[in-house]
This record gives C-alpha cells, sequence and structure tokens, in this order.
C-alpha cells in the first residue's frame, strides 16, 4: 500500500483546481446575486443558470467543478435535475449542493435520494456556504485525481500489453514472427479456404555444438546470420517464424505441389553449403526440413505444423542436411511411438518385464555353465511382445535404465535361488545398455541389487557392448575396475562391431570377448569371418580372457567353433531363451545329455 500511495501522489503533485468552476442553479436571479456576494472574496468561477434545461445545457460550456442546486424552481424541479444530471456517466460524480428552504427530513431524504451529495438551508449563511462549497471541491479533487490516476494507469496497462503481445508475437532476438504468430497465421489460411500452401519447418544439425564450444552469445549471432541468409527466399506474402533456439518455419503461400516446391527446398539446401563468418571464425551449418502441403482436410493450425515437424524429424534420421515430405504413414508410424512409450511405462508400473534365461555352454564339455538374462514384455492385451519392438524404445526415452535394474534383480534373485537349490557353479550374464553404463547412480544400483539378493558378485556377468566403453575409454576404465573390485566379471558384448578396440583391449579390465552373431551365422571355413573369429580367438588367448560365441544354430557352426578353441557358446542349437521354471524342468532337474 505504501507504494500504491508514493505512486498515488507523484501522481496528484500536478493536479491543482485552479479557479474553480461552481455552477449555480436558482429560477430567481437574486439568490444567484446572494451567493456571488457571499463568496466575492474567493477565487472561484461563478456561472449562473435559471432553469434546470439551462444547468444541464450548460453542463459542457461551463464544465462545473460544484453545482449549488435549488430545489423549488418553476418546470423541471432541483430534485428532476439532479437526477438527470447523475444519469450522465461524464457528470455523475460532479457533486450536487441542494439549496433548499425544506428542512424537514423527508425533503432531505428526497434530495440524497435523487443524487445529491449535501445541501445547505435558506437563507444561506455566508460560513456554512464556504465550508460546504470547500468540502464539495475536495470531493471534486478527489475524483480527479482518481480519473487521471486511473488514465494513466490504464496508459500503462495499455504499452505493457503491447510489450506483451509483442513478445508473444515476435521473436526477440531474430525480429521474427513467433510460433504463435505463425499458428494464426496458418488459421486465417485455413479459415479461408485456401488449400495451396506449404508448411517447411527447418532444423538446424548439430547447433547445441556451436553453443557448447563457443558459448550462447555466438550462438546468437550465428542464428541472426542464419535468419539473415532464410530471409532471402522470401516471396511476397510468405512468412519465416522461428519456433526454437535452432528451428525455423516456412509458411509459403501458392504451391500447388511437392514438384513445384522442389526448386525452393533445393534452394534452401544449397545457401546452407557456404559457410557463416560468426565471430571471426567461418561456420558450416546444415539443415534438415520437413514438409507438408496445404490440404482441405486441415481444420487446426496445429495440424500443418505438428506434420512438418513429424517429416522433419524423419528427416534428420536420414542424415544431415536432408528433407523430408509429409505423409500419412508417418503420422500412424508416430501415434503407434506415442502409444508404446505410454505402454513401457505403465508396464513398468505394473511390474510386466519378465526375464527369460538362454544356456551359456561350455563348448568343451557339452555342459550348462551359466545363463544369459533377457528381458522379455508380457503386454496385459497383446501377449508377449517381441523385443526388436521395445528394446530401442526403452533406449530413446531412458527408460532402459530403471528396466534393466528391474532384469539385474531378477536376474541376481533367480541365480541366488538356483545356487541354493544345489547348483553352486552357475553363472549370470546380464546386459548393460549404454544408458546405463554412462548413469551416474550405476555402481549405487549394483550394490543395492547385490545387497537385496545376497547373491555372489562372483557369479555375476555384466555384458557391456564396445559403443559403451569407447564413447568415454577412460570413464569407462574406471568404472570396470570399480565393479571388478567387487569380484564382477566384464563381458564385452557383440565384439567386433562397434568401435576399432582392438588397439585398447589391452588397457580394460574385462575377463570375456562376445563374438556377435553376426559373425558366427556366416561362419564358414576360409572366409572373412572366419579370419574375424579366429584373430579374436587368438587375441583373447594371448590376453588372458576367456571367449563366448553367440547366436550358434549349426552343428557346422559348433564343430569350427570348437576347432577354433572358443571356450563357451550360446544360440538356438542349444535352446532358445526360457522361463527359469521351463529352464529348471528341462535342463537343471533332471539328467541329461551334453550338448556337445
Amino acid at each position: 500500500m505504501l507504494i500504491v500511495d508514493t505512486t498515488i501522489s507523484n501522481i496528484y503533485s500536478g493536479i491543482l483546481m485552479d479557479h474553480p468552476s461552481l455552477l449555480i442553479v436558482d429560477d430567481e436571479p437574486d439568490n444567484f446575486d446572494v451567493i456571488e456576494t457571499l463568496l466575492s472574496d474567493q477565487d472561484y468561477q461563478l456561472h449562473y443558470a435559471a432553469s434546470g434545461q439551462e444547468a444541464l445545457d450548460f453542463l459542457d460550456l461551463f464544465q462545473p467543478d460544484v453545482i449549488l442546486l435549488d430545489v423549488m424552481m418553476s418546470g423541471m424541479d432541483g430534485i428532476e435535475v439532479c437526477k438527470r444530471i447523475k444519469a450522465i456517466p461524464q457528470w455523475e460524480s460532479i457533486p450536487i449542493i441542494i439549496v433548499t428552504a425544506l428542512t424537514t427530513k423527508t425533503d432531505l431524504a428526497r434530495c440524497l435520494m435523487a443524487g445529491a451529495d449535501d445541501f445547505i438551508s435558506k437563507p444561506v449563511n455566508r460560513l456554512e456556504l464556504m465550508a460546504r462549497v470547500r468540502s464539495m471541491l475536495r470531493i471534486r479533487q478527489q475524483y480527479k485525481q482518481l480519473a487521471t490516476f486511473n488514465a494513466r494507469l490504464e496508459s500503462t496497462v495499455q504499452q505493457r500489453t503491447a510489450q506483451l503481445q509483442t513478445l508473444i508475437f515476435q521473436d526477440a532476438l531474430t525480429q521474427l514472427p513467433s510460433r504463435t504468430s505463425l499458428l494464426q497465421k496458418l488459421s486465417e489460411v485455413l479459415q479461408s479456404g485456401v488449400s495451396s500452401f506449404a508448411v517447411i519447418y527447418l532444423d538446424c544439425d548439430q547447433f547445441k555444438l556451436v553453443n557448447g564450444s563457443f558459448g550462447h552469445a555466438v550462438g546468437d549471432q550465428l542464428l541472426l546470420a542464419i535468419t539473415k541468409r532464410l530471409q532471402q527466399h522470401l516471396r511476397p506474402g510468405d512468412v519465416l517464424a522461428r519456433m526454437g533456439e535452432d528451428e525455423f518455419c516456412f509458411l509459403l503461400h501458392q504451391v500447388e505441389d511437392a514438384i513445384a516446391l522442389k526448386p525452393f527446398i533445393e534452394a534452401i539446401l544449397q545457401s546452407f553449403r557456404s559457410p557463416f563468418i560468426v565471430a571471426d571464425c567461418e561456420m558450416f551449418m546444415t539443415v534438415c526440413m520437413g514438409i507438408t502441403l496445404g490440404s482441405s482436410a486441415y481444420q487446426q493450425s496445429e495440424e500443418p505444423l505438428q506434420n512438418a515437424d513429424t517429416a522433419m524429424y524423419r528427416a534428420k534420421l536420414q542424415g544431415k542436411g536432408c528433407y523430408q515430405f509429409f505423409d500419412r504413414q508417418m503420422a500412424e508410424a508416430m501415434l503407434s511411438r506415442l502409444t508404446l512409450e505410454n505402454d513401457l511405462q505403465r508396464a513398468l508400473e505394473q511390474q510386466e518385464f519378465v526375464t527369460y534365461y538362454q544356456p551359456i555352454v561350455n563348448l568343451t564339455s557339452g555342459k550348462i555353465c551359466g545363463f544369459e538374462a533377457l528381458v522379455r514384455w508380457q503386454h496385459a492385451d497383446r501377449g508377449m511382445v517381441s523385443p526388436g519392438e521395445f528394446i530401442p524404445c526403452l533406449e530413446e526415452t531412458g527408460l532402459i535404465v530403471p528396466v534393466g535394474i528391474v532384469v539385474l534383480k531378477q536376474a541376481c534373485q533367480q541365480l541366488r535361488d538356483w545356487q541354493q537349490q544345489g547348483w553352486t557353479d552357475l553363472t549370470m550374464s546380464v546386459n548393460l545398455s549404454v544408458r546405463q553404463f554412462s548413469c551416474p547412480d550405476l555402481l549405487n544400483d549394483i550394490d543395492r541389487v547385490l545387497a537385496e539378493t545376497a547373491v555372489s558378485p562372483a557369479h555375476l556377468k555384466l555384458e557391456i557392448t564396445e559403443s559403451a566403453i569407447m564413447d568415454n575409454a577412460q570413464t569407462a576404465i574406471g568404472l570396470t575396475e570399480q565393479l571388478r573390485s567387487r569380484q564382477i566379471q566384464i563381458s564385452i558384448d557383440d565384439f567386433g562391431t562397434g568401435y576399432s578396440s582392438l588397439g585398447y583391449l589391452h588397457r580394460f579390465p574385462v575377463d570375456i570377448l562376445k563374438i556377435d552373431r553376426s559373425f558366427v551365422n556366416q561362419l564358414q571355413a576360409g572366409n572373412r569371418n572366419y579370419q574375424v573369429v579366429t584373430t579374436i580367438i587368438t587375441l583373447s588367448n594371448q590376453l588372458g580372457l576367456a571367449v563366448t560365441a553367440e547366436g550358434i544354430e549349426t552343428a557346422q557352426q559348433l564343430q569350427w567353433l570348437q576347432q577354433l578353441g572358443c571356450e563357451f557358446g550360446q544360440g538356438y542349437l542349444f535352446s532358445r531363451p526360457l522361463m527359469a521354471a521351463d529352464i529348471e524342468k528341462l535342463y537343471l532337474k533332471k539328467a541329461y545329455q551334453p550338448f556337445c
């Protein structure tokens, strides 16, 4: 309240009533003369109206600050005049003093009900008249001050509203129309019934590297340079908007089909082949574009924009500097993907992820020596969902981290159960995804699972892909050392398919190399894959590492691997992944012949 009062005081300081205007309304001129005489020493402007109608007519002319109104007048009496003045919005705040010889409470009540602010009895006393006029002038001054304050406040609100409108409809950095502005223009186009338009959504490839390497100030300069280059392709009536940090969007009019649009698209791509000069540096930038053509089927402005955005992300999957036209299959794919993500989140909450186990066989003795734990999804409606369908989505959404811990806990608990039943030599292999391996809570999660399941860490093998350890070799070395300090064995999964890690292999504290199924599936004596497998096994022997081959499906593959000296193997030749109960029934609880 103190701040408001100070503001009002500052506004009021320049508002003083110089020469207040008084309008005296009386059908007897002598009464005006009396009032004029009584107020002669006051700095007032006195005006006279001989009737109620004259008073109404003189309001605009005299702009009175106070009205002294006689009640008993011929024609329109003072009560009616008072009512009419108070009914006019412009004049309703003018204080009206009723001058009357009537003194009964009923008469005074009628005056107040008509809107009078004060009254004075006849014959008029000078002191009383001066006091009541001054009182009403103070009220009038307060009304004027309040009106001035409201006017200035309204002006300030209008200015702030205009500024807010600018922030909403115009990008602050590039001065381009904003996303909101583009949606508004798209809405206008759709309402007009025009369908010959195109929306082109652009995203700069790897723009975050610029901000990360040079800072946001340089990044902003680059965005301004990109904006200037894109604006060169605008035709009259077209719109270029900034949608986000490094995203832009064209709204092009009078576009009949995709063929007519191709020259424009090629021109945009061509313009990015020249470097941008920013901060005395040459910077090369590429863009991916998603395009949707106008259609009478569009009802909401968000629809073409969303479809162009969808096509843009599909273009980014193809690589840098690509573009893609939208088609309905993309929308269906996006809907399926969204549904899948929602179902996966629900599956985690509803504990629908289960663990299957595939035997790992000692290729010398032919006996089972352990199992690999593999996640499966028992969907509430669809039944068992293929891992190839949901695991990539788990990776991309990051759900692989909590799901991976679920699998680790289930696998460790199962291994503990089997060991308690007498199969004490079994080991359990569990995959760690790239996301899991880079998770800062990984060690804490593993320690918690080991504590909760009371499994021996010496019988646990964690399988890590080449890409996971080579993304940040130094960090990977430290992490694998900490895992091995817990007696956990480390296996490099899919070896040979990722980075060329042979030169780094001696630096990593690992125990097992796992030959990828792509080499095993095409394994033939004398071919290239045969030589790769031979090299891996020889290298492993030299480094004191064990070797496991996955994806063994034929007896011939098994024979070649045995001849090459591969120690362990797994694949459909031995067994598909099975539930724990089936593993016990088929392999653990009854005598069986060695697999090989």
